[in-house]
């Protein structure tokens, strides 16, 4: 296969796009839930207090990239050697 045609373009950006939704999910999620967790209890306490939502969603951020970082790390280093393969075959 000789240069870069339009089909291998899109299927790189596609995988770019996919392993980028890939891996920020988990962390989105969980401090969406948290988030979430904690304006229910605001709506029912009446507690509105702007650092209350602050320190549990950076405390559970940082607990999921503890779990999960090296699935991450493992994750894009694979797509990224996939990719630097593909490249040289252009």
């Amino acid at each position: 296969m000789k240069g870069m045609d339009l089909t291998s373009l899109v299927t790189i950006l596609q995988q770019g796009i996919w392993q980028v939704f890939k891996l920020t999910a988990p962390v989105l999620g969980a401090a969406l839930i948290i988030g979430l967790i904690i304006a229910i209890f605001q709506a029912t306490t009446s507690i509105q207090e702007q650092t209350l939502t602050f320190l549990p969603k950076l405390f559970t951020i940082f607990l999921v990239l503890a779990l999960l970082g090296g699935w991450m790390f493992t994750s894009m280093g694979t797509f990224t050697t996939r990719l630097f393969e593909q490249i040289s075959k252009m």
